[in-house]
């Protein structure tokens, strides 16, 4: 393959970058785009593998981002989205790179804090365009060796045929112009000494690793400029968190959790299956309980999640900790009206961790659910009630058998699942989600537009369309959709 020269470098006018394309980084930073948006860096931060970087001097924060580059082969102005793709010469490697010292600086900008030279290394190989698929890429970068971050191009906010069309309604994409799309989550900072290394691959086809190294800068910055300053706030960003910036955790004041009538009659009114894609589409892959069986499979439950953790059976423990008004006794007693009671019973399925007594109790509070991923004493009774619990099996064994039970309202972990009181948790019969209260609005509302727009495509194929270019739908199909909207609409 051909390899990145100075002549690469020399062809660039231009290289853009987008801020947020990741599903993982956008649930990093807590936000996640509608539509993509972007930054220039110079041409003269390029440089090639095996280059150094300084840090400047008085910079505390120079952080790295590893990046697909695409090198543009021909010019594109107000191209479409089924045509942008053929204006793509080339994908590499790249390292978005910068320092947090100066963003303060740049009012948005990001010239000072991005722009410096070698803060855009590439390399060192090009994959051919054509050779690839476009969403089946995988990026991965390495910090001293150790890898950092490791992800694909499969489920971009922003579809690299999308970022060149979309560049090209307002300003022409010239040849050899690059454009960084974007980085996932694990990025961080960089110190002198270290070795920065980032690949992209295809398969069998690779860029090969571009390889930086960090250096201190020497020479100050001069007092007629803005010079480096850095705060907590600015660690955390560039670290990734708090915990890895070194820094206390953050005290806040306690937030009573609480689910609107509105929100809760969104969530109910859309499929887990369309919820999950679009946790997904965050970077939340693991928001699901797993493996449970309901005894009310007809039912949809939406409630904010209180918990209960059992430990294993210590005899001792248990003299001390079973008895009397327990941590399950006190659960059930004080779940209120259309909460759900999680219990982490670490999947041992060898004793019951309900029984018939204590799960009419909290349906006489007013439970929505009870899940566990623990067995189930008494199980005709309990599946007798109004009230669905969510268990992994029947069993007649009492708690001592196996469990403890230890702690109240605290965060827990059920069928593979990390819960926390206050979740909002979404159940059907496909299954058992865990939703982020902070996210669930802006969450719900997509899931509604995902469910409109699959309601047409549902319509089309039923009028003998073929799903090619229709699912997901490419620009032409787009349009139909909006015109069958506003009809709807004006029904």
């Amino acid at each position: 393959m051909e390899q990145v020269s100075g002549d690469t470098l020399a062809a660039a006018r231009k290289v853009i970058a987008v801020h947020i394309n990741y599903p993982s980084r956008a649930a990093q930073r807590g936000r996640t785009p509608a539509q993509p948006s972007y930054f220039l860096k110079p041409s003269s931060s390029l440089s090639l593998s095996g280059s150094t970087v300084e840090r400047p001097a008085g910079c505390e924060l120079l952080g790295y981002e590893g990046e697909i580059a695409l090198v543009i082969g021909k010019a594109a102005r107000r191209v479409g989205l089924e045509d942008a793709w053929s204006h793509v010469a080339a994908v590499t490697a790249s390292n978005d790179l910068g320092v947090y010292d100066l963003r303060y600086a740049d009012k948005g900008s990001n010239l000072r804090s991005k722009g410096g030279d070698g803060f855009t290394p590439v390399g060192p190989a090009l994959i051919p365009a054509d050779a690839v698929d476009p969403a089946r890429l995988r990026i991965r970068t390495w910090h001293n060796g150790q890898l950092v971050q490791d992800d694909t191009t499969e489920e971009l906010l922003f579809p690299f045929a999308r970022l060149v069309a979309d560049l090209s309604q307002l300003l022409t994409l010239e040849e050899g112009d690059i454009i960084l799309t974007g980085t996932p989550a694990g990025a961080s900072v960089a110190r002198p000494g270290d070795v920065l290394e980032v690949e992209v691959s295809a398969g069998e086809l690779t860029t090969g690793r571009l390889v930086t190294r960090v250096e201190e800068g020497t020479t100050p910055f001069a007092d007629f400029g803005a010079g480096p300053k850095v705060d907590d706030a600015q660690r955390e960003e560039a670290w990734g968190s708090r915990e890895a910036a070194g820094l206390p955790a953050e005290v806040t004041a306690a937030v009573e959790p609480s689910l609107s009538p509105g929100l809760k009659a969104k969530l109910e009114s859309v499929a887990t299956a369309t919820l999950s894609s679009q946790l997904r589409k965050r970077g939340l892959n693991n928001v699901s309980i797993d493996g449970l069986q309901a005894t009310r499979p007809d039912r949809r439950v939406v409630g904010l999640a209180r918990t209960l953790r059992y430990v294993p059976n210590r005899e001792d423990l248990f003299k001390s900790h079973g008895g009397g008004f327990n941590a399950q006794k006190r659960a059930i007693d004080s779940v209120n009206e259309g909460e759900i009671l999680v219990m982490e019973a670490r999947g041992e399925k060898g004793t019951g961790t309900v029984g018939d007594i204590l799960a009419l109790r909290a349906q006489v509070r007013g439970a929505a659910a009870i899940i566990t991923d623990g067995g189930v004493r008494d199980y005709a009774a309990v599946a007798g009630l109004d009230m669905p619990t969510y268990f992994a099996n029947p069993h007649p064994a009492v708690l001592g058998r196996r469990h403890v039970p230890w702690d109240t309202d605290i965060t827990i972990a059920c069928g593979g699942a990390t819960v926390q009181p206050g979740d909002i948790i979404v159940a059907d019969s496909d299954g058992i989600l865990v939703v982020p209260p902070a996210i669930a609005e802006e969450l719900v509302e997509d899931c509604i537009r995902q469910e409109q727009e699959e309601a047409f495509i549902f319509e089309m194929v039923k009028q003998g369309n073929s799903v090619d270019g229709l699912y997901p739908m490419n620009a032409e199909w787009q349009a139909r959709y909006e015109d069958w909207k506003a009809g709807r609409s004006n029904d």
